[in-house]
């Protein structure tokens, strides 16, 4: 089997690309300790739709996915564009070092890939890829990608069951595994653009302190996630 290995979605090998229709067989592993994702949104679309584009704000759909785990909107986003997707291939949360696989068969003109889910807990953390370009020539293409902050929400690792657009605070801890009592540990943030996110800080008072997350269990530095592209 013929192995191209990127990173951040930039290849090492030259590839040909072109338009034209395949079968896509995707593949996600979660690389994170103790980080859940929410359902996943795979699409195949042109270049004139996405999902995210780093050093924008963020799209109302966006916001939706990235604080609550909604991809509804962004589902919506996709379908007007003519776009190829897969969505919840896991059929719900993907936990920790978990893999989910999918196929995918795109369409004449669909020749970009971008992926979307959001990371619990985390305030609006998201794993992202932002249109890569598919390639034509088959092969196995693997690559890690990193989480991103949508810039929508401080992070101030509440867990307080919050999620819906503007309402500050994380939804839930998944694995069960935080706190309670936390007094915040930021409630502004400079950057309101899509950026990289710098991590969770989290702390070691379960009962208390600034943050609800264990910094044993929920701190995670990127790459978050390994893409694996199989081009039939």
């Amino acid at each position: 089997m013929k192995i191209k290995t990127l990173f951040s979605g930039i290849a090492i090998a030259a590839s040909a690309f072109s338009s034209q229709a395949q079968q896509l067989d995707i593949t996600v592993t979660n690389l994170t300790q103790g980080i859940y994702y929410t359902p996943i949104l795979i699409g195949a679309h042109s270049a004139d739709t996405s999902l995210f584009k780093t050093g924008e704000m963020a799209s109302e759909q966006l916001q939706m996915m990235a604080e609550g785990g909604d991809i509804s909107g962004l589902s919506a986003v996709l379908s007007s564009g003519g776009a190829d997707m897969v969505e919840n291939p896991a059929a719900g949360l993907l936990a920790p070092t978990m893999t989910t696989s999918t196929t995918l068969d795109t369409t004449d003109g669909n020749m970009y890939l971008s992926l979307v889910a959001m990371m619990l807990p985390t305030n609006d953390g998201f794993v992202g890829l932002d249109s890569w370009m598919i390639p034509t020539e088959p092969g196995t293409y693997s690559m890690t990608i990193n989480a991103y902050d949508a810039g929508t929400e401080a992070n101030d690792e509440i867990i307080n069951g919050g999620g819906a657009p503007g309402v500050a605070g994380i939804p839930v801890a998944p694995g069960a595994d935080a706190g309670t009592g936390a007094m915040g540990v930021t409630m502004n943030e400079e950057n309101n653009y899509i950026h990289v996110h710098r991590g969770s800080l989290g702390d070691d008072d379960l009962a208390g302190g600034k943050s609800d997350l264990d910094n044993t269990v929920h701190r995670w530095l990127n790459p978050v996630a390994r893409i694996t592209v199989v081009v039939n």
